[in-house]
């Protein structure tokens, strides 16, 4: 049933952004000042979406990357305690009487 609405939800989508590309179909002309790049507005919206996507997922590399060290580092500690424990449980008790 959550695909069937999920689907759904995405042909929606879909239909509004054809339409929406249909009905603005006019040429956009950006400057980038070595240049000129004249694109319809829908094609100038689906590449900042798209360039959006990828700076969101390069952040979120950088933030993968230190956690995963981050996780590394913790295993190395608590192996590196349960060693020990396991070693101070093979001691023998003593009693100061």
């Amino acid at each position: 049933m959550k695909r069937l609405i999920v689907l759904l939800l995405a042909l929606v989508v879909v239909a509004i952004g054809l339409s929406f590309a249909m009905l603005n179909s006019a040429p956009i002309t950006l400057d980038f000042y070595i240049g000129e790049l004249s694109l319809p507005i829908s094609l100038w919206l689906v590449l900042a979406l798209a360039l959006g996507v990828l700076l969101g997922l390069a952040s979120a590399l950088g933030i993968l990357a230190r956690q995963r060290w981050q996780l590394k580092r913790l295993r190395r500690e608590a192996a590196s305690s349960r060693e020990e424990v396991s070693e101070l449980r093979k001691l023998p008790i003593r009693t100061n009487s």
